[in-house]
């Protein structure tokens, strides 16, 4: 009698447990831009997602990825369908700042964590209950504006023009660049914007050059972001030229070839980590990103894009073995418990920085997250 009510409990846990939807996978959602305007930024990130890990902490994971060919409309089906379909634990995306913010309310409403791989404050910040539930691994704005404003200075450059992409991050580079600039005394003398598929910017080129600035600032990112320097040489200008980190990969300096010699651009430390001082924390975290890259996609094609989705996987193998600890994997319990676990990254240092998040800051960089690099002979040279 004992055993057959042994048995009957038994069961009745296993059908909770059942019921509850638990499993013993962890499904990763990702949607990212392998096609369309981001295409440089995307492609990396998919290929780096081929290279995390298949388990962690005994547990299997299975990555679904999709393509949201840069468009946040897709990005939103797409998360849409990570949720519902794939009944995903966590979704790692999207690529741009445009479509990050838009996919914000699907996985707040479906109390999912996310990780998004874009650059923008506004992902994260201001803190409150729907960002609760989005992380990011880029750096954001405010903190290259600042390293950016501080080379100017340096450099004696006292005005400035910024031309950027008329969507989310372009305007977010704006505002936290043209703040700081003005704080510290750099006249702003041009503000102009342009699409990501615009063929030529010969009208915002005209009048940034009629305003004379010792330097201009171009808030875009990939590929896109060459046609303003292309044109602002073509044209004579012979000021400082300074980008944003959205542009640091291959594909861009191929783009933009020798337009963009000398340039300024903030970046993570990855993009130049063979140049790092062995001291630098963060210097064999991101050795080790780029030697995996490029031992699949061959010598000088790592990237900081993809070195994005590699801190993704860094942040989920720290914070995956906690949330175990409360609950099982495709459980509501399991995704507070990682979302949980996500908040409290202390110290964890991956190819960009060192995380250390808390309930007011889901992204917890530092200044040792960003380094000042110059186009030199196409290729990035760290500046001491």
């Amino acid at each position: 009698m004992r055993v057959k009510l042994l048995q009957a409990s038994l069961l009745a846990v296993l059908g909770i447990v059942l019921a509850a939807g638990a499993r013993a996978e962890i499904n990763v959602g990702v949607t990212l831009s392998a096609t369309g305007p981001a295409a440089s930024l995307g492609i990396p990130e998919k290929n780096t997602i081929a290279l995390l890990p298949t388990t962690i902490a005994g547990q299997k994971l299975n990555y679904i990825v999709l393509d949201d060919a840069s468009d946040t409309t897709t990005a939103v089906k797409n998360t849409r369908k990570l949720l519902a379909e794939n009944r995903v634990d966590v979704v790692i995306g999207s690529t741009t700042t445009p479509n990050s913010l838009a996919m914000i309310d699907v996985v707040a409403e479906g109390e999912t964590p996310m990780i998004s791989m874009a650059a923008g404050a506004r992902i994260i910040d201001p803190m409150d209950g729907k960002r609760a539930w989005v992380f990011k691994t880029p750096q954001n704005d405010a903190q290259m504006a600042t390293a950016i404003v501080q080379h100017m200075l340096d450099n004696k450059v006292r005005t400035v023009a910024y031309i950027g992409f008329a969507d989310a991050y372009g305007e977010g580079w704006w505002n936290e660049f043209s703040k700081i600039a003005e704080a510290r005394r750099i006249q702003i003398v041009g503000n102009e914007r342009f699409n990501r598929a615009d063929t030529s910017v010969t009208g915002q080129v005209l009048k940034i050059l009629a305003a004379k600035p010792g330097a201009v600032l171009v808030g875009g990112a990939g590929t896109p972001a060459a046609l303003p320097q292309k044109s602002l040489k073509e044209k004579g200008y012979k000021g400082l030229m300074y980008q944003t980190h959205g542009v640091a990969n291959a594909d861009f300096l191929r783009v933009c070839g020798k337009d963009c010699e000398g340039t300024f651009l903030p970046a993570g430390p990855v993009l130049v980590a063979a140049q790092l001082p062995d001291s630098n924390p963060i210097k064999k975290v991101a050795l080790d990103y780029v030697a995996k890259y490029e031992a699949m996609h061959g010598k000088g094609t790592a990237s900081t894009f993809g070195a994005h989705a590699w801190d993704a996987s860094l942040l989920l193998a720290n914070a995956v073995p906690q949330a175990l600890k409360k609950a099982q994997p495709g459980t509501p319990g399991f995704r507070q418990a990682l979302r949980q676990a996500l908040e409290r990254t202390t110290d964890l240092t991956g190819a960009h920085g060192v995380f250390n998040m808390s309930p007011q800051d889901h992204l917890g960089f530092d200044q040792r997250a960003r380094v000042m690099v110059r186009i030199d002979n196409g290729t990035w040279k760290l500046v001491e």
